[in-house]
């Protein structure tokens, strides 16, 4: 046996074996040690002949899913080892011979598809990277529904897109991951997704291979049909197939052709952004919180997934996000119907998996079922859609396209009907799942299974009045079997009967067996093994009928979660009072009375939010927010990039106007956390991903700033947040929600004609403050910060100290200094070569001195001493010619 296992496991060295054994599924040696680690479970022993301890542990085979899950979990690979042969058939060969094993899949977390092991409302992508001819391709499949999707990639914009699809398992050439190799440039974004890389043989992404390999897949001649790949898409795509085929061992899921992103089809958001906003994850890693959680009312798994997909994707199309939108306003005016199509789709299961598994020969009775009920509450929702009130609501394209793709099922799902059980069992092995009448041979082996004493009853009730003897009886033991018995004064009557043969002669008793007798013992005894292959046979034949038909069947599941999709916004909507916005090809953004989606959701009471309104038109584009902390420009700022998004993904939005010229690339640049694991500071971070702004923002762009400059010196924060508001608004031009507390910046508006300044509006009252978290026109002249302090419960003394220190370092002309600095200072230069230098930012030598002073405690003399002090100070400034924006004029 450990021969076998040592061949096995040679041929997958790098996977947790699981080995069946009996009941069990078995780990030996540092398989055994890792897995009884991770799992907590017992870790034991075997003694070999030679007195060698060998580590071994094992899980139930009738529960390995849920062993599985934590596994894959933790990073594993499990290669699946079961019996291809009944340990009878072992048997025969020899007393030692070992019952057969083969690895049937290797469980990887990319190639997961079972329900036990993953999220239903959440997608499971295995995604591939590759280059070739200097061309970057992604391709990624969700291996549970069989969606393929590809995209070519810039270096630039690569992490953006993983950063979208957010891989379980990413596969690359190895060579990637040579240190001076060819994509050296990208480690840095191979260290972001480290935990779930598989490095493979470059040989594997082979790009002239790969077309004919997925020219075969999809039985096309040629891939033009599905749209123009680059070389590295088709090499990455290639790469998956084969991935595909290597852990499931030959089988192929059901892939749909393959559908091409194009570049500038989607809203660009890199990583940052996403965490920043929030968009699917919280900061700490969880679904509740997130904008998808906060806006999803799908009711199914396939709506979840796509809405989730959109969230991701916002469209740059106006014409593309307007039929989307057209979708949702239809639900929004037909209230019932609405309401009937979501109580339709409540009760309509996960066709996409189900189909999925059935292709991979992984799927059992319920997954037939599942596709009986999907395609019955499909042909509902059609006839629900044709009924004419949903005709007078006003049907628009895409409630019609997806009405067309409900339709033409019904045959299958009657012969589905004819075949299952309303509830049939989880697994095929245990039978039970075909209903009665289906199959005569089926229902005559049940008979035989279920019914023996009832037969038998009935045979000997049939030989009593053949032989006219009542006292004739049928019984059973382990020697003989089945047998007829009758006393021995009736002996001689049955002895001379035709087709009875003697069998064994007792003192009271004579034993008989008739050739009816024996056909019904062998098939008694093979009855049960016969019914099962039976149904087996008759489920194969059902799954084939559905694989027939799985491209209608994968159109349909589409239409339904879009539905979903459509209903589920439209009830948001209609549930939180979003408005319909209007996006338009402009470099406007006009909101009115916007809400963050969020925070009124999560707060104790949604109406006490305060709406704002915003308004980035091209004479004002760039907006600079001061205030308080506390005051709510945060979540002014968010607000108005989820209300992009949402519009752009296709959802009404929370706000009572919004006019929105699509946006190409949205930054986020709000809060601050560090990369210790990278060796960054949270300052280092935070300029990382200015400069990420700084560099790829374009017209076109969203970009939400807060708090540049403040993880350094105070003049050397301010200079950084100066010039990036002025490269944002000269070279970048593009619409700018920036908020800071460096309140010397709004002098700029002098020089930005586009810039304009607002601020959180507060009250004060008996010495505390009052948010009113309100944008309005204007600039706020202090942040405010030791009453927040206070409000933060620091003790007393603390803030009274901060008090008198803020009341002396407020004693300089700060104001007049800004002031100077936007008078002296050149514009941002967008040629760098021909920039005048810009003179240093400098501290008056006089102006230091004084600041130091307290003349209340001077003698005469000291007085008198700093006069000359401050003399000598202000004569040693006479040789210079330009003192910088801070010197005091010459005398």
């Amino acid at each position: 046996m450990l021969t076998q296992y040592f061949e096995l496991k040679h041929a997958y060295p790098d996977t947790l074996l699981f080995y069946r054994m009996g009941d069990f599924y078995e780990m030996f040696f540092d398989d055994a040690v890792s897995a009884a680690a991770a799992l907590d479970i017992t870790l034991t022993k075997r003694v070999r002949q030679n007195g060698e301890d060998i580590p071994m542990c094992g899980v139930p085979y009738h529960a390995a899913d849920a062993y599985l899950a934590r596994l894959i979990r933790k990073g594993f690979r499990v290669a699946i080892c079961d019996q291809i042969e009944e340990p009878a058939e072992a048997r025969k060969r020899g007393n030692r011979a070992v019952v057969k094993r083969a690895v049937s899949r290797i469980v990887t977390p990319g190639t997961l598809t079972e329900d036990a092991l993953l999220e239903a409302r959440n997608h499971n992508f295995l995604a591939s990277l590759s280059e070739a001819q200097g061309l970057l391709g992604i391709a990624w499949v969700d291996m549970s529904t069989g969606d393929l999707q590809t995209q070519p990639s810039s270096r630039d914009g690569l992490s953006a897109a993983l950063a979208r699809i957010a891989p379980s398992e990413l596969l690359v050439p190895d060579r990637f991951l040579n240190d001076g190799g060819p994509a050296a440039d990208l480690k840095p974004v191979f260290n972001d997704w480290q935990s779930v890389l598989t490095p493979l043989p470059t040989s594997r992404f082979d790009s002239a291979n790969g077309s004919k390999r997925l020219e075969s897949l999809f039985g096309v001649g040629a891939l033009d049909g599905f749209g123009t790949f680059n070389r590295g898409e088709l090499a990455a795509a290639s790469a998956l197939v084969d991935y595909i085929g290597l852990t499931q061992q030959g089988q192929q899921p059901k892939l749909t052709p393959p559908r091409r992103w194009q570049a500038g089809d989607t809203v660009e958001i890199d990583a940052a952004t996403r965490a920043s906003l929030e968009l699917v994850r919280t900061l700490s890693g969880e679904r509740r919180g997130s904008l998808l959680d906060i806006v999803d009312r799908t009711v199914t798994g396939a709506g979840a997934r796509l809405l989730a997909e959109r969230i991701s994707a916002p469209l740059t199309d106006p014409s593309d996000i307007a039929f989307r939108l057209e979708k949702v306003t239809f639900f929004v005016d037909a209230d019932p119907l609405r309401r009937a199509v979501r109580e339709i789709l409540r009760r309509a299961p996960d066709l996409e998996r189900a189909l999925s598994r059935l292709s991979l020969g992984r799927g059992g009775p319920r997954d037939l079922a599942a596709v009986r009920a999907g395609l019955g509450a499909a042909g509902e929702l059609h006839r629900e859609l044709s009924h004419p009130a949903a005709s007078l609501a006003g049907l628009c394209a895409g409630i019609t396209n997806i009405q067309k793709d409900l339709a033409n099922h019904e045959t299958l799902v009657e012969h589905l009907t004819d075949i299952l059980m309303d509830e049939p069992p989880l697994l095929l092995r245990e039978g039970g799942f075909v209903v009665p009448g289906h199959s005569a041979e089926l229902d005559r082996l049940r008979t035989l299974r279920d019914e023996s004493r009832r037969l038998i009853a009935n045979l000997q009730r049939r030989y009593a009045e053949e032989t006219s003897i009542s006292s004739i009886k049928i019984r059973h033991n382990n020697t003989l079997g089945y047998f007829v018995e009758v006393k021995a004064l009736h002996g001689d009557k049955v002895m001379n009967r035709d087709g009875f043969f003697h069998r064994q002669t007792l003192a009271s008793a004579m034993r008989f067996t008739t050739i009816e007798l024996g056909d019904l013992e062998r098939e008694l005894s093979q009855a049960a093994d016969k019914a099962l292959a039976l149904e087996q046979e008759i489920f194969a034949q059902a799954v084939s009928d559905v694989l027939i038909g799985s491209d209608a069947i994968i159109r349909t599941a589409n239409a339904l979660a879009r539905l979903d999709v459509a209903s589920a916004l439209a009830e948001l909507a209609v549930e939180r009072r979003y408005v319909r916005p209007s996006l338009d090809g402009s470099y406007d953004l006009e909101i009115i009375g916007g809400r963050h989606p969020v925070v009124e959701t999560l707060s104790t009471d949604g109406d006490d939010f305060i709406p704002n309104d915003c308004n980035l038109e091209t004479a004002q584009r760039v907006w600079l927010l001061t205030g308080p902390n506390m005051a709510g420009k945060s979540t002014f700022l968010r607000q108005n990039a989820l209300i992009v998004l949402l519009a752009q993904a296709g959802s009404f939005v929370p706000a009572s106007v919004a006019r929105i010229g699509v946006v190409d690339r949205l930054f986020s640049r709000v809060g601050a956390s560090d990369d210790l694991a990278r060796g960054r500071s949270t300052f280092m971070v935070e300029m990382v991903e200015t400069a990420a702004i700084l560099n790829q923002a374009t017209e076109r762009s969203l970009v939400i700033l807060d708090e540049i400059g403040r993880g350094t010196a105070t003049f050397d924060g301010l200079s950084i947040a100066w010039a990036t508001i002025e490269h944002l608004h000269e070279v970048n031009r593009c619409r700018t929600l920036f908020a800071t507390h460096y309140h010397e910046l709004t002098v700029l508006t002098s020089k930005l004609p586009a810039l304009a300044c607002h601020t959180m509006r507060i009250r004060e009252w008996k010495d505390r403050i009052v948010f009113m978290h309100e944008v309005v026109s204007g600039a706020a002249d202090r942040s405010y910060g030791i009453h927040v302090a206070k409000l933060a419960g620091l003790p007393k003394s603390v803030t009274e100290r901060a008090d008198a220190v803020l009341e002396q370092l407020e004693t300089g002309d700060k104001a007049r200094a800004a002031n100077r600095l936007a008078d002296d200072l050149p514009l941002f230069q967008t040629d760098w070569s021909r920039a005048d230098p810009e003179p240093a930012l400098a501290i008056n030598p006089v102006e230091e001195r004084l600041a130091t002073i307290n003349p209340d405690e001077l003698t005469p003399m000291q007085a008198l001493e700093l006069v000359y002090t401050l003399r000598d100070l202000l004569d040693g400034q006479t040789d210079t010619k330009d003192d910088g924006p801070f010197s005091f004029p010459r005398r």
